[in-house]
C-alpha cells in the first residue's frame, strides 16, 4: 500500500510489540514520530493519510496542513486537544475509543476514595517517618465509614456507572447528575442511583467524582462558587480532565480547609507528560497534606493498552478500506469524508 501512516508520541508512549503487530497486519509501514510543536508535527504529517495521536495537541495549524489525511485516530478517549471542528470542515474523520480504560478509571477512583476515607498518606507518613502516629488517633476517629457516606457522580456515562457498581459493594448511597437528567436510564434504576441536579449533588455528597469530557460547557464547571457549596468534610476526586475544575479555587478551598480534601489524577496547570527539569516538582497542590495526587495514570493496565490499540487501529483500517468506522467511535459524526466511505 502506498499509504503514509504517522504515529505521534512514539517516545512518550512507545509502540509496544502488541500495537506494532496490529499495524503490520494492515500492511502499511508506520512512521513513528515524537513531535510536540505545530511546526515539528507538520514536518512529518502534512502528507500523511492516517494520523495516530495519544496526548499531543493538534491545533488548527496542524489540521489545516493535512492535505491528504483521511482519519485522525485518537488512541484514547478524550479529543479536547484536537481541533475537531477544523478537521470536520476539511473532511477528516476524527475517531476515538470511547470505552477506553473504563474499568481502570473506576478502580482508580475507588482507590483514591478509599485512601482519602482512611487518611492513608497521613497514616503511612506518621508510621514510617514521623514516629507520632499515636497522636493522630483523634484525627482517625473523625473518619467516616463509607457505608454511611454519599457518593456524587458528575456525569453518568460508562465509567461513572462502573464506579457506582463498586460503591454499591461498599454500601454507599450514590447520586448522580448529567446533562439530560430527565432521560430514562434503566441502569440508574438497577444500580439504585438517584439522578439529581448539580446543586443538590454538591450539597449532599461526601465524595464527589468527575466523569465527563472537557468541553466549553464543562470548563471550570466546578468553579469557586460550586466548590463553595460542598460540605466542609467532602472530598473531590478527579480522574477526568483537570480544567473541569478551577484549580486556583480548589487550592484555596483546600488550604483554608473549606473542603475535606481531594484525590487528583489530572491537573489544569501542570502537564505531567512534559519534560520536568526541576526535581522535586514544584506545584501548590503537592504541598497540601489533604491532597492525594497520581500522575495521570488512571488508564494504565496491560489490558487497557491492548484494548485501545485494537480499536484505534481498527478505526483507521476501516477508513483505509473505504468504510465508516463504528458510529460510536466517530467523534465528528456529521463529517462529510474527503474520500467517500461506505
Amino acid at each position: 500500500m502506498n499509504t503514509k501512516v504517522v504515529r505521534l508520541n512514539s517516545e512518550l508512549f512507545p509502540i509496544c510489540e502488541f500495537e506494532a503487530a496490529l499495524h503490520r497486519q494492515q500492511g502499511y509501514e508506520l512512521l513513528a514520530v515524537e513531535a510536540n510543536t505545530p511546526a515539528a508535527i507538520i514536518e512529518h504529517t502534512a502528507d500523511c493519510d492516517v494520523l495516530y495521536v495519544i496526548s499531543t495537541s493538534l491545533p488548527t495549524a496542524v489540521i489545516e496542513s493535512l492535505s491528504k489525511c483521511r482519519v485522525i485516530s485518537r488512541i484514547g478517549a478524550g479529543t479536547d486537544k484536537i481541533d475537531v471542528a477544523k478537521a470536520t470542515e476539511m473532511g477528516i474523520l476524527v475517531t476515538n475509543v470511547p470505552d477506553f480504560c473504563v474499568p481502570e478509571q473506576a478502580d482508580h477512583t475507588m482507590m483514591l476514595m478509599l485512601a482519602l476515607a482512611r487518611n492513608l498518606p497521613l497514616m503511612s507518613r506518621a508510621f514510617h517517618r514521623e514516629g507520632r502516629f499515636m497522636d493522630l488517633l483523634e484525627q482517625y476517629d473523625c473518619n467516616q465509614r463509607l457505608s454511611s457516606s454519599v457518593l456524587g457522580l458528575i456525569g453518568f456515562g460508562q465509567s461513572a456507572k462502573e464506579v457506582a457498581k463498586r460503591a454499591n459493594a461498599f454500601g454507599m448511597t450514590v447520586i448522580a447528575t448529567r446533562r439530560r437528567r430527565e432521560a430514562q436510564d434503566p441502569e440508574a434504576d438497577s444500580l439504585g442511583v438517584e439522578l439529581v441536579d448539580l446543586d443538590t449533588l454538591l450539597t449532599q455528597s461526601d465524595y464527589i467524582s468527575l466523569h465527563l469530557p472537557l468541553t466549553e460547557a464543562t470548563h471550570h464547571l466546578l468553579d469557586g462558587k460550586a466548590i463553595g457549596k460542598m460540605k466542609k468534610t467532602a472530598f473531590l476526586i478527579n480522574t477526568a480532565r483537570g480544567a473541569i475544575v478551577d484549580e486556583k479555587a480548589l487550592i484555596e478551598a483546600l488550604r483554608e480547609r473549606r473542603i475535606g480534601g481531594a484525590g487528583l489524577d489530572v491537573f489544569e496547570s501542570f502537564n505531567v507528560f512534559a519534560d520536568v527539569e526541576q526535581c522535586p516538582l514544584q506545584h501548590p497542590l503537592l504541598d497540601l497534606d489533604n491532597v492525594i495526587v497520581t500522575p495521570h495514570s488512571a488508564s494504565y493496565s496491560q489490558q487497557s493498552r491492548e484494548d485501545v490499540s485494537i480499536t484505534a487501529v481498527a478505526n483507521a483500517a476501516a477508513v483505509l478500506a473505504g468504510r465508516m468506522p463504528p458510529e460510536k467511535n466517530i467523534v465528528n459524526a456529521g463529517v462529510v469524508p474527503r474520500n467517500p466511505l461506505a
